[in-house]
């Protein structure tokens, strides 16, 4: 219970800074900034994600090509689907109802498909 109350004067600081920019946004009515900078954080938060996936594929492509080439292929189209669905979604803005079912059942086909073919591969 002490080290929650002395991190206490922290939290307070802390939440002081975001009230503190939320009323500099509010005052100065900097709502079309913050809706730039949340469309740019977007856009770099989806080439985080597809540089990720490049460096996780340049470290591993030396085994990628060892698989038999059909599953090769159907692991990369699986990536490849998962990216753009992916991206479609940042793009277009998180969709609701039965399109965010079909995001859903759209990622989750791919991350089978893409385990299925790994466990298929590193069978001993």
């Amino acid at each position: 219970m002490r080290r929650l109350w002395d991190r206490i004067p922290a939290l307070a600081r802390g939440l002081g800074l975001v009230a503190l920019i939320a009323l500099v946004v509010v005052v100065l009515s900097l709502e079309p900034v913050v809706a730039t900078v949340g469309g740019i954080l977007q856009i770099a938060f989806f080439l985080a994600i597809a540089m990720f996936l490049f460096l996780v594929w340049r470290e591993r492509r030396g085994d990628l090509e060892a698989w038999s080439e059909w599953n090769r292929k159907l692991f990369y189209a699986a990536v490849v689907l998962a990216v753009v669905a992916i991206g479609l979604a940042i793009g277009y803005g998180l969709p609701a109802s039965r399109d965010a079912f079909a995001l859903v059942v759209t990622l989750g086909a791919c991350a089978y498909v893409m385990v299925r073919v790994w466990r298929i591969e590193h069978r001993y």
